[in-house]
Order: C-alpha cells, then sequence, then structure tokens
C-alpha cells in the first residue's frame, strides 16, 4: 500500500501489479480501504488497481447542491461536490497515476452513502470514469432523480452498479424512506438508456457489512477483465 496526503484528503493507494490495469477511485467516510482490499481479496477479482480517498468533508465534497438538515440533528449539505471533483481530476488522479508503472486501461468510481451520490453525479460532469458502483447511494437526495432525468452524461458508462439494504427506506423519515424507491427507478432509467446496469438489495440496514458491499460492487465492474 502507498499512502499520501492531498490537502486535508488521504489517498491510500493499493497499486496492481500487473500493467495496463483499470484504476477504481473509492470514496469513503472513515479509512475502509484496507477493508475493503481484504473483502475483494475473498471474492475472485481481476487484476486492478484500488485508490481508497478519506478525509473527505463529507456533506461537503460529496454533495452536488446545498440542502437543509434532514433530520433534527444532522447537518447541512453544503453542495461542494463540484469543487471537489475539481480536486480529483487535477490533482489526485495524476499523483495516484503517476505512482503505476503504466497508464490505466480504464478508470471506473465507487462510493458509499453520499459517496455513492457523488459517483453517479461524477458521470454528468466528466468523462474519465467509465464504470461507477453507488453502494447504498443517498440516491433519496432532493432532486438528484429529476436532475439525472433531465441531463446528458459526458459520456455513457460501460456498467453502472447500485446496491441498498432492504431496511434502508424502513424509516419514517421522509427524506430517506425513498431511497430505495428512486434508486430502482434511477437504475430502470440507465437500463432504458441501453447502460449494462445492475441493482441488488442486500440484507440489512444502511451499516450492515459495507466493506462487503462495496468490493461486490467493484466486483461486477470489473468482470470481464483479464
Amino acid at each position: 500500500m502507498i499512502s499520501f496526503s492531498i490537502g486535508q484528503k488521504q489517498i491510500s493507494l493499493f497499486p496492481s501489479t500487473l500493467p495496463h490495469r483499470p484504476v477504481i477511485y473509492l470514496h469513503t467516510f472513515g479509512k475502509e480501504g484496507e477493508a475493503v482490499s481484504r473483502a475483494l481479496q475473498e471474492i475472485y477479482c481481476p487484476a486492478f488497481t484500488l485508490a481508497a480517498v478519506s478525509g473527505l468533508r463529507w456533506d461537503h465534497d460529496m454533495t452536488p447542491w446545498a440542502i437543509p438538515p434532514i433530520s433534527p440533528n444532522d447537518t447541512p449539505c453544503t453542495g461542494g461536490a463540484q469543487e471537489y471533483l475539481g480536486l480529483l481530476v487535477g490533482e489526485i488522479l495524476p499523483r495516484v497515476e503517476q505512482n503505476l508503472s503504466s497508464a490505466p486501461s480504464w478508470r471506473g468510481i465507487a462510493g458509499y452513502s453520499l459517496g455513492g451520490l457523488f459517483a453517479v453525479y461524477s458521470l454528468y460532469q466528466t468523462d474519465l470514469f467509465s464504470r461507477a458502483a453507488s453502494v447504498s447511494g443517498s440516491l433519496w437526495f432532493p432532486g438528484i432523480k429529476e436532475y439525472i432525468f433531465s441531463h446528458e452524461m459526458k459520456a455513457k458508462p460501460r456498467r453502472l452498479y447500485f446496491s441498498l439494504g432492504n431496511k434502508e427506506c424502513k424509516t419514517r423519515n421522509p427524506y430517506l424512506k425513498t431511497v430505495q424507491q428512486n434508486t430502482q427507478e434511477i437504475y430502470e432509467f440507465y437500463r432504458s438508456q441501453g447502460v449494462d446496469a445492475l441493482f441488488q438489495l442486500n440484507p440489512g440496514n444502511h451499516f450492515a457489512h459495507a466493506p462487503e458491499r462495496i468490493a461486490a460492487g467493484i466486483g461486477w465492474m470489473l468482470e470481464g477483465e483479464h
């Protein structure tokens, strides 16, 4: 593993030993990179490079626009995704790929919770990522479904993965309770656009088995690679 920081962001890099392999950029709330890497080793997975980014201002860096708190004890989301994406594309991505022995064959982007929201949103801002995984993605986020249905992605992705826990929508919160319906509708929209997409429901709530869920999404993104 190679570790470095850019600003307040920490990057944990798990480089492939083979040349010209995919790179997947994973956004994590804590430092789950090692746990995800271990989970990936437990399933059959073609060689690739994992770049896990942590130290994020979660409610700012991962959110496309500002919204007020969604519950009394919550904090507002301040809509800094475009700003953070500039850092990712302009500084983090070049630094990661300077550490590789060869150029990647393709790039993917993945994230959990708000990181999954950011992964989908990024496809509308840049064509650098050809595959994405939104794992327990916050697709309850007000306005995101309408944004997806009314905007064009920069390039049609080769693969899109969505997953949720089957208990995530079982809440009284008026925002969070929409997550499964929104995710299902977004998945079906992409399928209607000819995108190779998969939606999986997993047992449990939002916090259950996160590293394993992320590994499953990354594994599906990598299917067909040798």
